[in-house]
């Protein structure tokens, strides 16, 4: 657990002060956090939806609190180009700004990032810090998908490219944007919902920082969308090479087949059991036909060969 108090000094494992002015980051399941909700109001079912992962983005406000939850997107430790998302809780009283996550590796991240952009402890402005914060390491993760994948166009056109790691890696990549587009347009609403709660001063006075926020989920929806159209074009060009690898193969083997075709015609006309053949007692019939053979292959090489059959 981190607490930051009014002389910003970021304080370790100290309980939690009442009618003091603390932000507070942990994890859901810090007993002291938990307690503390149960003895200031929070009801058991509250706490049971602030632990659920499968709780959607959201914001509510009541006299005693607001809530916003929020996403935090990271990069998946086993696959490439798959990412996972987590929930952000935010609990904003009178005296307590509490910023939740249910991993200990998302609170500390958040805690280290906020400590740099913290200028003071008004909790309005701290929402729009935490915001910044979750929406500025998604713009990260887009900007490293876009560069994956420029790595994975220029691996199409190599010969030793492994089509089963690239079609998974464009398939992450796909389900990785949708989820990104999808988080974007929810945090969109859930944020502008906290901002219209402000009074007008506070609006005001936070303008320009909330019209950034909405630029850069603005632009995460867009950017997005048009990487997601780039990965089309990135399945559509692999199969398009693997079509004209294919053909090229089949291609080949029409060739091949078509030197062999009128070789066996001729040998075929060659093994049939005739008493009167007049090459069967010809002393160079055997030559003549491996002549005649060659001569006929060595001619449509060269012919496929002009065609670029081969």
């Amino acid at each position: 657990m981190f607490i930051f108090t009014d002389e910003l000094q970021k304080q370790e494992n100290l309980k939690i002060i009442d009618k003091e002015k603390e932000i507070i980051f942990s994890t859901v399941n810090n007993e002291k956090i938990l307690s503390w909700l149960k003895t200031h109001g929070f009801h058991e079912s509250f706490i049971e939806d602030i632990q659920s992962e499968d709780q959607s983005l959201t914001y509510e406000e009541t006299e005693q609190f607001k809530l916003l939850i929020l996403k935090y997107i990271r990069f998946d430790e086993e696959e490439n180009l798959l990412y996972d998302d987590s929930n952000v809780v935010i609990i904003i009283t009178k005296y307590k700004f509490f910023v939740l996550a249910e991993e200990k590796e998302i609170v500390t991240e958040l805690a280290k990032k906020f400590q740099k952009k913290y200028k003071n402890q008004d909790f309005n402005y701290v929402t729009y810090i935490i915001s910044d914060i979750l929406i500025d390491n998604t713009i990260l993760i887009m900007d490293v998908i876009d560069e994956a994948l420029e790595d994975l166009e220029d691996s199409i056109f190599h010969e030793n490219i492994e089509e089963d790691e690239l079609q998974k890696d464009i398939y992450y990549a796909r389900r990785t944007l949708n989820r990104i587009t999808k988080v974007s347009i929810q945090e969109k609403d859930v944020i502008n919902r906290a901002y219209n709660r402000f009074d007008k001063k506070e609006k005001e006075k936070l303008k320009f920082e909330f019209i950034d926020i909405n630029e850069h989920l603005k632009y995460l929806v867009n950017e997005s969308r048009t990487l997601l159209d780039r990965t089309g074009y990135l399945l559509n060009l692999h199969m398009g090479i693997l079509s004209t690898k294919m053909n090229k193969a089949m291609q080949r083997l029409a060739a091949i087949s078509l030197i062999f075709l009128p070789l066996t015609f001729v040998v075929g006309n060659y093994g049939m059991n005739f008493k009167y053949m007049p090459e069967l007692e010809w002393k160079y019939g055997y030559l003549f036909v491996w002549i005649l053979n060659i001569a006929i292959a060595g001619g449509i090489y060269i012919w496929l060969k002009k065609k670029k059959w081969i």
